[in-house]
């Protein structure tokens, strides 16, 4: 029952796919890398489904900090842990909605399979394999929505825009806040985010 409260996590194992003689899927591993978040999406995942439940039923945001409790112990995230933790980068954007629009029409016709503007009501179907994966790896690691992920949706699109683009993104603000939003009571459910 548990494992209705978490989807499948998505370790990327940089140094094996960088290895890979595919042109398409290492460049966007080296897109990834560039971003600054290799940290983040390489960590390995060890999953203590219990804890992290628990975890997320007893969060809540007080004076800008992440708390819960595990077992009866207080925790403390703050987003000067969560950007030392995984190396995070904190110079550029803090928000998706400030990436510049040439931008996001250039990634539109980039990641096309057939040269087109891909349509971003429509399906994933339209990009170029590599980038469907990269859609995956940004739509289950940092957005973490539940849902159906075949749909492309501004706000995936708009996590492998400033990828694809390489614009500077300050990606510990970013996953902080999606990480608050996360633990708000009444926004888990509401915004679909799965753990």
């Amino acid at each position: 029952m548990a494992s209705a409260f978490y989807s499948n996590t998505v370790h990327i194992d940089f140094a094996s796919v960088l290895a890979m003689e595919i042109p398409g899927f290492v460049s966007v591993l080296h897109a990834l890398t560039a971003s600054g978040l290799e940290g983040f999406l390489g960590c390995p995942a060890v999953i203590y489904e219990s804890e992290l439940v628990e975890f997320f039923n007893n969060g809540s945001v007080k004076d800008g900090l992440v708390v819960s409790t595990v077992n009866g112990v207080p925790i403390e995230i703050s987003e000067q842990l969560l950007t030392e933790t995984f190396e995070l980068p904190v110079d550029g954007l803090s928000e998706l909605s400030e990436l510049p629009k040439d931008k996001i029409y250039d990634a539109l016709s980039i990641v096309s399979m057939s040269g087109e503007p891909v349509n971003l009501s429509g399906r994933k179907g339209q990009m170029k394999i590599e980038y469907r994966l990269l859609c995956d790896i940004m739509a289950k690691s940092i957005s973490v929505k539940a849902g159906s992920f075949n749909a492309l949706t501004v706000e995936k699109f708009a996590l492998l825009t400033a990828v694809v683009c390489g614009i500077k993104m300050n990606w510990a603000s970013v996953l902080f806040n999606i990480f608050k939003k996360m633990v708000t009571p009444g926004a888990k459910h509401a915004k679909g985010y799965a753990v």
